[in-house]
């Protein structure tokens, strides 16, 4: 199962692309009105999803790089134990493992992740997210919908 390594690498390529660009062409906070519902923003998130801790003072950089890293490790053991017939199991893991490695090279590099897409209703603006993020909600959804998805016999056996 780790030939779905692929959607991993494709996710962190397309995530750090997307955040090169705009970072090359963005000011910090500097927003570009793309639909009367969505903006290019430029933003820095020191915290986690909804700037979690984004306020406490700078320990949390190195707590969430290895908290990802821990929980890369483990998605990748999860892949690499996968039968060969949980695609969409597989499918998954890739996109939050994509995600999260995405994610963490900013952590490293920056000291925090770069947000860019910026969804609104009104004047209430749902917190600004990246290409990582979007890959990691949609492998979770994944997940969930693969739960409630029947598997033969022979599968649960084997995962």
């Amino acid at each position: 199962m780790l030939k779905y390594l692929g959607l991993s690498g494709l996710v962190i390529v397309l995530d750090q692309l997307s955040k090169w660009i705009i970072s090359s062409s963005f000011s910090l906070h500097e927003t570009l009105a793309v639909m009367p519902f969505f903006n290019l923003t430029l933003a820095h998130n020191t915290g986690a999803a909804f700037s979690f801790l984004a306020q406490a003072g700078g320990w949390q950089r190195w707590f969430f790089v290895g908290l990802t890293t821990v929980i890369s490790i483990a998605l990748f053991i999860w892949l690499k134990k996968l039968s060969t017939q949980a695609k969409l199991e597989a499918i998954a893991i890739s996109l939050i493992l994509g995600g999260a490695i995405g994610n963490v090279i900013d952590r490293i590099y920056y000291g925090y992740v770069v947000d860019f897409l910026d969804f609104y209703y009104g004047t209430v603006h749902f917190a600004a997210f990246n290409i990582a993020d979007s890959a990691i909600c949609i492998g979770a959804g994944l997940l969930i919908i693969d739960s409630f998805i029947s598997k033969p016999e022979s599968d649960k056996k084997s995962a």
